[in-house]
């Protein structure tokens, strides 16, 4: 079994007299600050001048700061930034001050995995990785609970870049709940593997797939959306809150045999070969360099399959039946 760390194997003293800087005041930067700076630390945001995450930062009084200044002041640099803008930043603002004995912490580690940022040897590059997004990571931590988090570390200059890495998984609330050792490579393969196979890429196209079939069949859209997408939120909910044994107990004897007996032949082993395919594009660097030049060219490819798929008549039919929902519609 796994090593599961836990708030007795961390001791938040080890920041006490460090100042952290949140570079990227997002979801997850304001829920890491703010944890962070309700459990005594000193915390600072770096963002752009002017910017919704600067005013927010401000609404939530925490220093703010341009994002070179907040690398310069701060011990401990914390990157959250989305994927496709870190290395710039980095170059341009971050990296002119990591000096000897900073910290650079992460919460993903694609730039760090695909060489994007290459930090220098006299550095700690540690990552938490809260899972879960950052509303409940702050909704927990002020319930006096926390969200499980992965920790790694990819440089240990100081030779306490674990026991400082644990310090902050502690700050944010991370060690209540328990944080899992991995190491950049792998949260960042298995990560990417998920969004594309499972999470994001294969449940739409698999939702895209049943509604075309029904549809195509000379079912009407509304009873397929129904069916292909409006129920898979149930189930979901089901295999989250308690596992597939939980799901399978929940449905229908019917569903359960006929789930059982046919769901196979939907994902087989010409899917399993596919699935094998794209995790070699990932630990191979392939797709992220195909996504690295995607965002240098300003994602014409990204923008042309979103226009696609808000066009497709899924889309359509679904915004029409949330309409009928009450309990979906934003106070």
């Amino acid at each position: 079994m796994v090593k599961v760390y836990r708030d007795k194997d961390a001791d938040i003293r080890v920041l006490k007299d460090k100042t952290i800087a949140i570079i990227g005041y997002g979801n997850q930067g304001r829920a890491q600050g703010m944890n962070l700076r309700d459990s005594g630390l000193d915390v600072i945001a770096g963002a752009v001048t002017g910017s919704r995450s600067w005013k927010k930062a401000e609404a939530d009084g925490t220093k703010v700061m341009k994002i070179s200044d907040a690398a310069n002041e701060a011990d401990f640099i914390q990157i959250l930034l989305p994927d496709e803008t870190q290395a710039r930043i980095y170059r341009e603002e971050i990296a002119p001050h990591v000096t000897e004995d900073k910290i650079l912490g992460f919460s993903h580690g694609f730039n760090i995995r695909y060489f994007q940022i290459v930090p220098p040897a006299n550095v700690d590059v540690v990552m938490v990785a809260p899972k879960s997004p950052g509303h409940l990571v702050r909704r927990m931590y002020e319930e006096g609970k926390g969200v499980p988090c992965l920790v790694a570390v990819e440089q240990d200059y100081s030779k306490s870049a674990l026991m400082i890495a644990l310090a902050y998984a502690k700050g944010i609330g991370g060690t209540r709940a328990g944080v899992i050792p991995t190491t950049f490579t792998e949260e960042t393969e298995t990560d990417l593997f998920g969004e594309q196979v499972d999470l994001c890429g294969g449940v739409t196209e698999m939702i895209k797939a049943a509604f075309e079939t029904m549809v195509e069949a000379g079912y009407q859209p509304e009873i397929a959306y129904f069916e292909a997408c409006h129920e898979l939120k149930l189930i979901v909910d089901l295999i989250y809150e308690g596992g597939f044994m939980n799901m399978w107990n929940a449905v229908s004897n019917t569903a359960e045999y006929g789930g059982m007996t046919r769901g196979g032949r939907i994902i087989n082993d010409e899917s399993r070969e596919a699935m094998k395919d794209i995790l070699n594009e990932i630990q191979t660097g392939q797709f992220a360099n195909e996504w690295i030049l995607e965002g240098q060219a300003g994602m014409p490819i990204k923008k042309s399959l979103e226009k696609m798929e808000s066009e497709h008549m899924v889309e359509k039919v679904g915004a029409e039946l949330r309409s009928m929902m009450p309990w979906l519609q934003k106070k």
